[in-house]
């Protein structure tokens, strides 16, 4: 469920949440099929409790369909021209369309080779990363996914962005391809729309999440948004941003951080952002004694009481019967609005 204010909140069933939004992307431009794709990457959001990475970027997305600063019909093109290296031009479309063009390709490339490195390319903003690696799980396979964005982290020591909040997620199977565990995490100390959501509802953010624009600590979200984000635990995650910045960028071809103009623009030049995989079949190297060390690593972390594994939660959630979640009204109606234009 998401944590939204009760008295100002709806409660939505997730089929309308992903009906509306396929409806609302569709009135924009999008294709049937990449409207599908994509809604269903909010509804899951969503239902995760994810609320930046659900409704939250829907009105952009279609402001930016009729823009044209997304190609909502945009064919991907998927090259696989060497064993272990899978690759999908996305045109300059949605990332979940890209995503799953080259998705069987990638996933029987793993288990032939036992590895494989798998690019999106040129694609828009995937939002959340841990929805793509999650899918690997359900073939019985590791993933470790990286993507970059706007400029928001200043190195440390500095004061001007370099860095996007450089999110990067692992997936990884149980021996029936449950997901066994699972995170996804910004590399800065927070991610953005927390930030901005804060901005929006006139609240302060904690020391430590971000710097003003002369590089001193700050509590007022609208400083942080004129300054930058601090990474998370500094040095440490600095040097995890600049590897995501690496895998998504340099490899995939795409834009640096610096040269990505803000996501949620309704106008201005294309994302044209990389996500890249590292895929392992753990079948083609330990074998049966991964699911051996697995379980016991399970053991040990369920030992103690309140700890737990990463994702675990989330994919008991998931597991229940979670039908509806609590939607902000005003939100909702913008949603429902977007769905009957035309």
């Amino acid at each position: 469920m998401n944590n939204a204010d009760p008295t100002n909140t709806a409660v939505v069933l997730l089929d309308d949440i992903e009906t509306v939004t396929r409806r609302a992307l569709q009135a924009h431009g999008a294709a049937e099929t990449v409207a599908a794709q994509v809604a269903h990457a909010v509804r899951v959001a969503e239902g995760n409790g994810n609320r930046i990475c659900g409704l939250y970027y829907l009105e952009s997305y279609c402001q930016q369909l009729r823009s044209g600063r997304v190609d909502g019909r945009a064919e991907p093109v998927v090259t696989h021209d060497k064993a272990g290296a899978v690759r999908v031009d996305a045109k300059f479309g949605f990332a979940q369309s890209a995503f799953a063009a080259g998705f069987d390709t990638a996933v029987a490339a793993t288990r032939a080779n036992g590895t494989c490195g798998y690019a999106i390319e040129h694609s828009h903003t995937c939002t959340s990363l841990g929805y793509f690696t999650e899918q690997f799980t359900k073939a019985g396979l590791i993933a470790i996914g990286a993507t970059n964005s706007t400029a928001r982290v200043a190195p440390p020591g500095g004061s001007r962005p370099l860095l996007g909040t450089n999110p990067i997620a692992m997936a990884v199977p149980g021996p029936s391809s449950e997901v066994a565990f699972q995170f996804d995490f910004s590399t800065s100390a927070v991610a953005l729309g927390k930030i901005t959501m804060a901005a929006a509802a006139g609240t302060a953010i904690p020391t430590g999440w971000a710097v003003d624009e002369n590089g001193n600590d700050t509590t007022d979200p609208e400083a942080a948004l004129r300054g930058s984000l601090l990474s998370a635990g500094g040095y440490k995650g600095y040097g995890m941003g600049l590897m995501v910045e690496v895998l998504a960028a340099a490899l995939t071809g795409t834009l640096a951080s610096v040269d990505v103009a803000p996501l949620k623009a309704p106008d201005g030049p294309p994302h044209d952002l990389g996500q890249f995989y590292l895929l392992i079949d753990p079948r083609s190297f330990s074998g049966d004694a991964f699911w051996e060390s697995l379980s016991q690593l399970a053991t040990l972390v369920d030992e103690q009481p309140g700890a737990r594994l990463p994702g675990t939660a989330k994919t008991a959630a998931a597991s229940a019967t979670v039908d509806s979640v609590s939607v902000d009204r005003e939100l909702w109606a913008t949603v429902v609005g977007l769905s009957r234009t035309l």
